[in-house]
């Protein structure tokens, strides 16, 4: 891989800066890729020094130069800063936040960066800075000239993948949003990306059901026989591996989770509650459906602890190692 990742800070008031840094500094003994952060050099280095890390962070001009420097220092491109305050949201940082989004994201799309890395950011601090999309899946897919219906978001972790088909609607939403034609076209992208950007040859996509005991052949709701099972017939007529409905409180179970290769969820707690519980510390969100390679450890910014040199690191280490092993892999395509 000749070009190096993108990162973007995240909320600076969280864990985002300090576990960026943290992943810097253990860039030998993790093997990860050459990476960048827009913007944040000062707030980076106190981050640094607050966590107890003695690294040096460099400001360089262009992407290039970023590859040139890493082995010596974290690489920083943009001028953009502002005051480190862990723990402290407020609407500056936000700014800060979302400039150092969309310079990264842009990075990846001028093919200067070979993908984005997000950091954690606060939907609700970015909100009242004029941030208009629910998530930064959505953003990044803007951004690609995708819809983001056309854009997947999946979990990965080293025990289990999952993907909500419904993501931040409220509950009772949920059925009248579920349609055979959504599960057609999140399951033919989730196939295809499982193929080109994790190279498994032949995917084995598990649906789960939305109702207990899959619907119980109707008394427990008819959506797995309107809408679930006509979209499992089509898949498996197009050559896609796909079965279901399967009833969510056993899909998850060890021996279940060896029969498939990912978990296609109704909805985002479905998806989310046992990838945490399983990968937490591990756990990336990953977009598919994207000319870009994205990826995002899959936590939040953690306000409450940031600062304080507790937080894991896991989950931003592996997303830059998955960012970078996708990039490198359809480089390799």
């Amino acid at each position: 891989m000749t070009r190096p990742l993108a990162v973007s800070l995240g909320d600076p008031a969280g864990v985002g800066p300090e576990l960026i840094c943290e992943a810097w500094a253990r860039r030998e003994a993790e093997r990860l890729p050459p990476f960048f952060v827009c913007g944040g050099m000062e707030l980076l280095s106190e981050a640094a020094a607050v966590r107890g890390l003695d690294i040096h962070v460099e400001s360089v001009g262009t992407a290039l130069e970023a590859a040139e420097v890493f082995a010596r220092a974290l690489p920083v491109v943009g001028a953009g800063d502002g005051e480190y305050l862990p723990g402290q949201p407020g609407q500056s940082g936000a700014r800060l936040a979302l400039a150092s989004l969309q310079a990264a994201t842009a990075l990846a799309v001028s093919r200067e960066a070979s993908g984005v890395v997000t950091g954690p950011i606060a939907k609700a601090e970015l909100a009242k800075v004029g941030f208009g999309f629910p998530g930064q899946t959505e953003f990044v897919a803007d951004a690609c000239g995708v819809s983001a219906s056309d854009a997947v978001m999946m979990l990965a972790g080293p025990t289990l993948r999952t993907v909500p088909l419904t993501v931040h609607i409220p509950l009772a939403d949920v059925p009248a949003s579920l349609t055979t034609e959504l599960i057609l076209n999140k399951a033919r992208i989730v196939d295809a990306g499982l193929r080109r950007d994790f190279g498994i040859a032949a995917p084995r996509l598990a649906i789960c059901s939305l109702n207990p005991h899959a619907g119980e052949a109707g008394r427990m709701g008819r959506e797995e026989i309107e809408f679930i099972k006509p979209a499992l017939a089509a898949l498996n007529g197009e050559g896609i591996d796909a079965t279901g409905p399967h009833p969510a409180d056993t899909l998850f179970a060890p021996r279940k989770r060896s029969t498939y290769d990912v978990a296609i969820a109704m909805y985002h707690d479905q998806a989310l509650v046992p990838l945490k519980t399983l990968d937490f510390d591990q756990g990336v969100n990953v977009t598919l459906g994207l000319p870009i390679v994205r990826t995002s450890p899959d936590h939040g910014t953690a306000f409450d602890i940031a600062g304080k040199g507790t937080a894991d690191p896991g989950a931003m280490i592996a997303a830059i190692r998955m960012a970078g092993e996708i990039a490198a892999r359809r480089a390799a395509a």
